[in-house]
């Protein structure tokens, strides 16, 4: 009988442990999400107010934090994701999606994983920082923004700090 009883009592912890983790977990995913940049935000890597320039901008965040790093231009994003010591605590990455947005004033409702976007690199459209990486959900977009503007195709995995 105290066996049975001890087993229910262990069972019952084990649920309420496991479903408490669910939700933990349901709640971090939920917080993991691109942010609006705010007027006064600034720089996660140079500083510079992040909304007093055009073209896509960037952010991320790190394994090691909770807070969302923001960034005046995908070009600074990169610049700092791609750094050694940053590269493996990167868990997500967001961009504008210059697909659905304006690149003079991109629009915060329109970020996307940058994981799954395409960039344009080497056009003579410039962001916060000079030359910035055009940043697209849609590859046809890219390509079309490529004949008007010029530039290279990536995908995220391809993008090298010597690309920068």
């Amino acid at each position: 009988m105290f066996n049975s009883k001890l087993k229910v009592l262990s069972l019952g912890v084990f649920l309420a442990f496991a479903v408490g983790c669910g939700e933990q977990t349901e709640q971090q995913v939920m917080v993991q999400q691109a942010v609006k940049i705010e007027q006064a935000d600034s720089c996660h890597l140079c500083g510079m107010t992040i909304s007093n320039f055009p073209g896509p901008k960037g952010e991320s965040y790190a394994s090691t934090q909770d807070d969302i790093n923001k960034f005046c231009s995908t070009r600074d994003l990169f610049g700092f994701i791609l750094q050694p010591e940053n590269k493996r605590q990167v868990k997500e990455v967001f961009v504008h999606d210059m697909s659905k947005t304006p690149w003079g004033q991109p629009n915060d409702e329109h970020f996307i994983d940058a994981k799954q976007a395409w960039f344009v690199i080497g056009s003579t459209k410039t962001g916060a920082m000079g030359q910035t990486l055009g940043s697209f959900s849609v590859k046809s977009d890219a390509e079309v923004f490529m004949q008007e503007f010029g530039g290279q195709l990536y995908t995220f995995d391809d993008i090298t700090l010597a690309d920068l």
